[in-house]
């Protein structure tokens, strides 16, 4: 039934992305089929084309994770949003601790990035990774332009649409209603924190980045099971996604030197102490909310 609703809100959301474009641009259906397909194969070609695709792209989310789990978890589970919680969010112990978790965590992810972008396919399997890597080539060009900032401007359009509206709209699928039914049928926490994180990584169909974007997630379902309170995974995933645009503008705008979106391989040392540092301060959290009620 989740799945269904997802699958329909994708289908109404593109359908709306497609009548926003006939009326703000006074096209045909098709004309705004082939425009889209235009927009993302070159999207500098319109001089507006950087809001349009934000635009694009914030209408696209909200359609396909926000309000298909909101509207699931109202009409088929009946439940309502306090029912996310097992503890308000003012009793979450260590709760500024969240955001410094997510950064420490970011050179050890970032060593998987790169050891998950180098992993090669059996090869009886050669045609699958071809394609695979193809299709990382061609969403290159496009991320690329939306992650260039000229404006201040921007970066509060970015930090909405790409921080902001997946930190909610994500975690409330896949924490919030997938986790925990996932919980509920295999008895296991654990178990359903890594199925959920696994979706939550295919579901970006960016196989050279599967595997760290699967260990981000489950970091985001234990902040959940420790905490008991949905908006630690979705400060979290908004830390994380906030960080890193507001890192790629200062860059840019050469108030710092350091390049976050550097291919350079991080230094193993490096990647380690992260790695301890964050378990450390996973630990401090767990035990700090040890207390709580368990999420049902």
């Amino acid at each position: 039934m989740l799945i269904g609703f997802v699958l329909v809100g994708g289908v109404v959301s593109t359908l709306l992305l497609f009548g926003i474009l006939a009326v703000s641009k006074g096209m045909g259906f098709t004309e705004a089929q082939t425009y889209l397909a235009g927009l993302a194969a070159n999207p500098s070609a319109s001089p507006n084309s950087w809001y349009e695709l934000m635009t694009l792209q914030a209408v696209n989310h909200i359609g396909t994770f926000f309000l298909p789990a909101i509207a699931y978890w109202y009409l088929i589970e009946r439940r309502t949003w306090d029912q996310f919680n097992t503890r308000p969010v003012s009793a979450v112990a260590g709760l500024g601790l969240v955001g410094l978790i997510i950064i420490a965590f970011m050179p050890f992810d970032g060593l998987i990035i790169e050891w998950n972008q180098n992993v090669h396919l059996p090869e009886t399997l050669a045609p699958v990774e071809q394609w695979i890597r193809d299709k990382e080539k061609s969403l290159e060009g496009i991320t690329k332009y939306l992650t260039t900032f000229k404006t201040t401007g921007q970066l509060l359009v970015a930090l909405l649409v790409i921080a902001i509206i997946p930190g909610i709209g994500e975690e409330v699928l896949f924490r919030g209603i997938l986790q925990r039914n996932l919980t509920y049928w295999t008895r296991n926490p654990h178990v359903g924190i890594w199925l959920a994180a696994a979706f939550f990584s295919a579901i970006h169909v960016q196989f050279l980045g599967f595997f760290p974007r699967m260990l981000l997630g489950a970091l985001f379902g234990y902040l959940y099971l420790w905490s008991g309170n949905l908006w630690v995974p979705i400060l979290a995933h908004f830390v994380n996604n906030g960080f890193t645009v507001l890192m790629v503008y200062l860059y840019q705008q050469k108030i710092t030197s350091m390049d976050i979106e550097s291919p350079e391989s991080v230094p193993i040392i490096g990647a380690l102490i992260s790695g301890v540092i964050t378990i450390g301060l996973l630990y401090f959290f767990k035990k700090s909310n040890a207390d709580g009620p368990p999420l049902r």
